[in-house]
């Protein structure tokens, strides 16, 4: 799997959120000012190229669908993300971006509880 570019990332989001959609579909759900619809059909047609985008044809019409999951690119995205800037650690990226945005003691065990909870609900549904 290929790392997205910012284009290519913002087209998927649309898709991924529309499910299914043509081109003018995809410009629709753009803010302003809207890319020429050359400019989003090269790219969607560069995302059919690296998999992320499969389509069905309706004559010369072609409805685009996400191959490539949010959740498995957002995994794939963040490993390579915490490997290039953190070497891999996970304790290094918290502490980056606690510091980075300045997360106090509370707020720091606030998360942990959190996160906590979302473990164990994950959990018990894995026990079910």
């Amino acid at each position: 799997m290929k790392e997205l570019t910012k284009a290519e990332d913002q087209i998927m989001q649309i898709l991924w959120d529309l499910e299914k959609g043509f081109v003018n579909d995809i410009i629709e759900k753009m803010e302003e000012p809207k890319p020429a619809y050359n400019t989003v059909s090269t790219i969607v047609r560069i995302l059919v190229k690296k998999e992320f985008v499969g389509f069905k044809a309706y004559g010369k019409s072609h409805q685009y669908f996400p191959i490539i999951d949010k959740d498995t690119y957002r995994n794939y995205f963040m490993k390579n993300f915490m490997g290039s800037y953190f070497n891999g650690s996970l304790k290094k990226m918290v502490s980056f971006f606690a510091k980075e945005n300045n997360i106090d003691i509370k707020e720091l065990d606030q998360l942990l509880q959190e996160v906590k909870s979302d473990i164990d609900d994950e959990s018990k549904e894995g026990n079910k």
